[in-house]
């Protein structure tokens, strides 16, 4: 299976390398009040991908933080309760005489 993977990323590479190499032609981009962006079209793709996976990051960013804070009360309240439960077990109450 790790062999499959690294000729997976090495077939991956070279795809990536040959679309690369064929689309180096100069685009430019037109923005508001007269800027533009002139460049290479590898270098713009790669820049608005880099920039959709940032967007995708911090919108899955507070999800996360959500969790981890869940998560850690969620730990405490579980160490809080087996500490009470020893506690119990090392200190029986006693039995009331009825």
């Amino acid at each position: 299976m790790r062999y499959f993977n690294w000729l997976w990323r090495l077939c991956l590479f070279f795809l990536l390398i040959g679309f690369t190499v064929r689309n180096d032609q100069p685009v430019t981009l037109q923005y508001f009040l007269g800027f533009q962006w002139e460049s290479s079209l590898i270098i713009v793709l790669l820049a608005f991908f880099a920039a959709g996976a940032a967007v995708g990051v911090l919108a899955m960013l507070n999800i996360v933080l959500k969790q981890r804070r869940l998560i850690s009360r969620l730990e405490r309240e579980v160490r809080v309760k087996t500490t009470l439960s020893r506690v119990e077990d090392a200190h029986p109450l006693p039995i009331q005489p009825s």
